[in-house]
């Protein structure tokens, strides 16, 4: 047996920043199904956040997204081999380390192509964009041409979204919390940029729209966003809700989704999406496709040392960052 150990971030109860510790836990071999991963970067999410705080089930470790090498791999993995560069977004958590022994399902080859650092930004991001863009598709369909809104769109989602939407012909109108984010939006992709802090995003949305409104809402920012949201659909639109950056959605009636327009409504996760290790292949095919091909750039504009967490998460939670996020362990 193979006695190694890592460096790696873990909580013991929810809390702030400060309840991160970095610690040496030591790391076995893999077992059926498992592989051991030697990480070269590690991305930063919003989830990360959820977990820490205890919105969501505190794990011992964070992290859900990775890149790095393949040490060793258990019985029955065939799609991976030891030396492999690979990626992936992955449960259950625990990227936040230098080593780990994890699930093979979801971890995918990268390009050689494809940098670690970029591996490691694009997958949980670059996934969700994927299953938002090509399967949370309204009852109408969506067509080239058709309007779609989208919140914080100078995260990491949100850059990566507006390039793929422009790619496949939708006009995205974006929302961000500053000139400089949405100059950023425009930049990637983005047809309208809407600064929510200054302006009525809604009545905008009317406008570009000349009344009509989206037929899809991307949201991954929760409470603040939502009622307006709602309002910014057009009749049968779409309101996809896959995050709470500013807190849970509070309880709503469903009844007011007829008087709106026979709305439909839909609360999303990516491990609905990637429950075998085929479709996150595919998924990611497709991923790595329009970022190798250029329509897609990933923009990592933020670099912390592991060591450093607690900066990167008070970065991540001020809405001090743009784009992606990676840890260097």
């Amino acid at each position: 047996m193979t006695d190694l150990t890592s460096l790696a971030i873990q909580i013991q109860q929810p809390g702030g920043p400060e309840c991160m510790a970095l610690v040496s836990v030591s790391v076995g071999e893999p077992g059926p199904g498992q592989v051991r991963i030697e990480h070269r970067a590690i991305g930063l999410n919003f989830i990360d956040v959820y977990q820490r705080t205890g919105l969501y089930p505190l794990p011992l470790q964070l992290g859900m997204e990775g890149a790095g090498v393949v040490e060793a791999v258990g019985e029955g993995v065939t799609h991976l081999a030891v030396g492999d560069r690979v990626a992936y977004a992955a449960n259950p958590p625990g990227s936040y380390c230098q080593r780990r022994v994890m699930p093979a399902m979801n971890v995918c080859r990268l390009p050689d192509a494809i940098g670690f650092e970029t591996g490691a930004a694009m997958m949980l991001k670059g996934l969700t964009a994927q299953y938002l863009l090509k399967r949370c598709r309204p009852v109408e369909g969506l067509e080239p041409g058709d309007f779609v809104l989208f919140h914080a769109a100078a995260g990491g989602v949100g850059l990566i979204a507006c390039q793929w939407a422009k790619a496949l012909g939708l006009r995205v109108i974006a929302t961000a919390g500053s000139e400089e984010k949405c100059r950023l939006a425009l930049a990637n992709g983005a047809e309208f940029a809407i600064n929510y802090r200054s302006e009525q995003f809604v009545q905008r949305v009317k406008d570009i729209t000349d009344g009509q409104g989206v037929k899809v809402v991307y949201d991954s920012v929760g409470k603040d966003t939502w009622d307006g949201s709602l309002d910014c659909l057009r009749p049968f639109g779409l309101m996809v809700s896959f995050g709470n950056a500013s807190g849970p959605v509070p309880p709503f009636a469903p009844g007011a989704l007829g008087p709106k327009g026979s709305l439909y409504v839909t609360r999303q996760t990516l491990f609905s999406h990637i429950t075998s290790r085929e479709r996150t292949q595919a998924m990611a095919d497709e991923l790595f496709e329009v970022v190798g091909s250029g329509a897609v750039t990933i923009h990592i504009d933020q670099r912390f040392a592991l060591a450093d967490v607690q900066a990167a998460h008070r970065s991540l939670e001020a809405r001090a960052t743009t784009g992606c996020t990676v840890l260097l362990p």
